[in-house]
């Protein structure tokens, strides 16, 4: 299948969105739901809880670390290699709910910041991760709800958060599990 293909295929899913599931309700709250994962908001905020707190001090730390990797992996460099345009660029639809975004489509950084959160999240505490992954699928469906990314830019968005929040875990777990051999080789 061709690019411009799959890029129909998407614009038929986007527009039957609109058509099956707009609502003024949604039309309220999508634009709300977004800004919590502008500029990774949301994520940020909770980092600097979770710092605060000695148990999740050093998953606040993962998690900074993770947004400022995922910020340089998508928006520095994927985005501007990729250049792919928004929907909104192409069609513009009528009403649009948010400001029309400036930056490039894929893939989305909302979501990928949402999905690198929720998994290093979830890494440290289940229950709160499967809240954070509620919340990052809100934040990954108002992007598509608000005609700014293809479905694409939305599942690359969830598979780049994933993959480098798992990352970002790993390399957690392997330093901390260095620090700790250290101290008891320390004692000894």
């Amino acid at each position: 299948m061709k690019a411009k293909d799959i890029e129909a295929v998407e614009f038929v899913l986007l527009e039957q969105l609109k058509k099956h599931i707009s609502c003024e309700f949604l039309d309220k709250a999508m634009p709300k739901i977004t800004l919590l994962g502008s500029g990774g908001a949301l994520w940020i905020a909770s980092a600097g809880a979770m710092f605060v707190s000695k148990r999740y001090r050093n998953t606040a730390c993962t998690l900074g670390a993770g947004l400022i990797t995922g910020s340089v992996v998508c928006n520095a460099l994927l985005k501007k290699l990729i250049k792919r345009p928004r929907p909104c660029w192409i069609r513009v639809p009528d009403g649009m709910l948010i400001e029309i975004p400036h930056d490039y489509s894929f893939p989305s950084g909302h979501t990928m910041s949402s999905f690198l959160a929720a998994t290093i999240i979830a890494h440290a505490n289940r229950e709160l991760g499967m809240a954070a992954y509620g919340v990052a699928s809100a934040i990954a469906f108002s992007r598509l709800y608000l005609y700014v990314h293809f479905p694409s830019d939305i599942f690359a968005g969830i598979g780049f958060g994933i993959g480098l929040g798992k990352l970002c875990c790993a390399i957690s777990d392997h330093a901390t599990e260095k620090r700790t051999a250290l101290r008891r080789g320390n004692r000894t």
